[in-house]
């Protein structure tokens, strides 16, 4: 959750241009990650919970290329 909260606090700081287009997209993979986390841990399967821990890793990517194409 604390990246996603730091990710909102950088994002805020934006243009709106910026906010529209990368800025949203960043900010849903930052959110994602713990959500993802969440969702799988109240799943009754251990299958599930594995998937969306998956999920989670592959939004954990996303907010790190947000990340690295946001300082260009």
């Amino acid at each position: 959750m604390e990246i996603g909260e730091i990710v909102c606090t950088i994002v805020e700081k934006w243009t709106y241009y910026h906010k529209d287009t990368l800025g949203r997209q960043f900010t849903k993979a930052a959110d994602s990650i713990a959500l993802n986390i969440s969702e799988g841990y109240g799943r009754y399967h251990y299958n599930e919970n594995k998937n969306f821990c998956y999920y989670s890793r592959g939004s954990a990517f996303e907010t790190k290329n947000s990340n690295s194409k946001s300082k260009k």
